[in-house]
């Protein structure tokens, strides 16, 4: 079974008002401005899934500040998962400033989806104001069944490109050890934070319950790097997500293919790590 855990969808009326959006919300400009920046629907997705082999996609929109797009995005996710209940998992997305933003979690959870993600902080990094916005939301799915809550995150050194924060690694070991019983998906492998298992006190233990997802690896990482996160220990919190329509999952395939791991090993980051977080079982036939 493969299990992509992160990829974006738009209802239509966002797809067709970029400009317009973009207009409103510089954060989604800073990301979708150009036109080589794709939007898609769900039923692109499924298209895509059913070409790439992709049996089961986690499904966001982006973390709007209006509480107009908030609700007219999380209710096409909400619409997408209903209208395709065995090929999407849905998560709500808001803008931690909102005020309405716990409420809009209950409303959304309530209505069937899967947890809350992914959450960005694009201008500000995660810092100390943004987990004291974040900690109703991480108390809501933590009572919830320990739903799990995907935060954007990159390295902080290397080349510069749309959607790169100001966000430390130290601001992203403070989420991990602020939250420590929530399952915390970091995107993009967490910036890096997930080598610094390898050390030998404490961080093992702030980090137990922190997944990683593979957005945008192959812009990013070397093949090696599933080689790596195989020594320090956390291959069975590694999530394949292709950050879709970013890149399609087959560009992930061949990075896994090159990175020298056993066919064992490739299977349970391509959807075993996440049928077990996300309670996924006996899609289309399968266990």
């Amino acid at each position: 079974m493969i299990i992509d855990c992160h990829t974006h969808i738009f209802p239509e009326t966002i797809c067709s008002q970029r400009k317009a959006c973009c207009a409103k919300e510089a954060a989604f400009k800073l990301l979708y401005d150009s036109p080589k920046s794709k939007l898609v629907g769900a039923g692109d997705l499924i298209h895509t899934m059913d070409d790439q082999g992709v049996d089961v996609s986690v499904v966001f929109g982006f973390p709007w500040k209006s509480p107009d797009l908030i609700r007219l995005n999380n209710d096409y996710i909400i619409e997408s998962v209903m209208k395709y209940p065995d090929r999407l998992r849905g998560f709500a997305c808001f803008d931690l400033c909102w005020e309405g933003a716990a409420q809009e979690t209950e409303r959304c959870m309530d209505a069937g989806l899967s947890g809350v993600g992914e959450l960005a902080f694009y201008l500000s990094g995660i810092d100390a104001l943004a987990l004291d916005r974040l900690a109703p939301i991480m108390e809501i799915c933590r009572v919830r069944g320990n739903l799990p809550v995907m935060v954007h995150t990159n390295e902080p050194v290397g080349h510069t490109y749309p959607g790169k924060t100001p966000v430390t690694l130290e601001q992203i070991y403070a989420l991990a050890g602020r939250f420590p019983e929530n399952n915390i998906i970091l995107a993009h492998w967490g910036g890096g934070i997930l080598f610094y298992n390898l050390m030998k006190r404490e961080t093992k233990a702030v980090l137990k319950n922190i997944w990683f997802d593979t957005a945008a690896s192959p812009f990013l990482y070397d093949p090696a790097v599933y080689r790596v996160a195989l020594a320090a220990g956390v291959l069975d919190k590694v999530l394949l997500g292709s950050d879709y329509p970013l890149l399609k999952p087959g560009r992930y395939f061949k990075d896994l293919d090159a990175s020298g791991l056993q066919v064992a090993e490739k299977q349970r980051i391509l959807g075993g790590n996440a049928a077990g977080l996300l309670n996924i079982r006996n899609i289309r036939g399968q266990a």
